[in-house]
């Protein structure tokens, strides 16, 4: 019987494929292999350097999925033993199977996110504008002085960034990653959407950063933990560059651990 580190999952990980073989061909014959033990709605297979070797198999339900892992766990595919665990979560497949209205987040959710937030953001400027221009020029004062405390502060319970320090740079694959150049309506929640796309993510931390952009406009910064520095470094690869509004390219570093 086949032991997993993981809660069972009606999609597989499978490894130590042999990354030789086409893509095309290695899903087909996947599918010729596993299909045998309950149907199979999705395979995920990448040729990038980061997930070669690997793929992800999607079964109806946890029975097909169980015996599948079961039967063909240490079986040789293409000279090579295969290992197979479960999944750590289920596939977007199976979320759409459970509910038709799920929508799998892309970075296009994630840019109307920030387009949105953007949009709020301009609508209470300017009701505080209207409301301010009723005020004393004190009471004016006054809220300005605590906005800007507020915008300044750092959570407590969350040490591992600060809104007066930019982490330094590494070289070589972390599991954390550092987001730079982010505009001012970007949260955790929209970072999430864009970084939860891919396999081992775990958390986001957004602050403000330190320094202007090159245009002076106040801009934020943010850390992305990861499970592996592998998987990290797929996210890295796909998203360094990206734009999250327009005219802003966001940046994507690996920092020490």
């Amino acid at each position: 019987m086949t032991s997993s580190s993981n809660q069972p999952n009606t999609t597989l990980y499978v490894n130590n494929l042999n990354d030789k073989v086409n893509k095309e061909e290695l899903r087909s014959q996947l599918f010729a292999l596993f299909t045998t033990h309950g149907k199979i709605i999705d395979i995920v297979a990448s040729k990038s350097q980061q997930m070669r070797g690997q793929a992800f198999l999607v079964f109806t339900d946890l029975a097909s999925a169980t015996s599948a892992m079961r039967a063909c766990e240490g079986m040789d595919f293409y000279d090579k033993p295969i290992h197979i665990d479960y999944a750590k979560s289920k596939s977007y497949a199976t979320l759409r199977r459970e509910d038709p209205s799920f929508v799998p987040p892309t970075a296009a959710n994630a840019s109307a996110i920030v387009a949105q937030n953007s949009k709020r953001r301009r609508d209470e400027e300017a009701d505080d504008g209207e409301r301010g221009s009723k005020r004393e020029k004190s009471e004016e004062d006054e809220e300005e002085m605590e906005i800007d405390d507020e915008d300044d502060s750092v959570p407590q319970n969350k040490t591992n960034i600060s809104a007066s320090t930019l982490p330094p740079s590494a070289q070589q694959p972390s599991i954390r990653l550092l987001c730079t150049n982010l505009p001012q309506e970007v949260t955790d929640d929209v970072l999430s959407v864009l970084f939860q796309q891919y396999q081992g993510f775990q958390t986001t931390q957004v602050t403000w950063s330190p320094t202007p952009n090159a245009a002076g406009e106040r801009v934020k910064m943010a850390q992305v933990l990861f499970e592996t520095p592998d998987l990290a470094s797929v996210a890295k690869t796909a998203l360094d560059g990206f734009t999250l509004k327009k005219g802003w390219l966001m940046s994507v570093d690996y920092i020490t651990s």
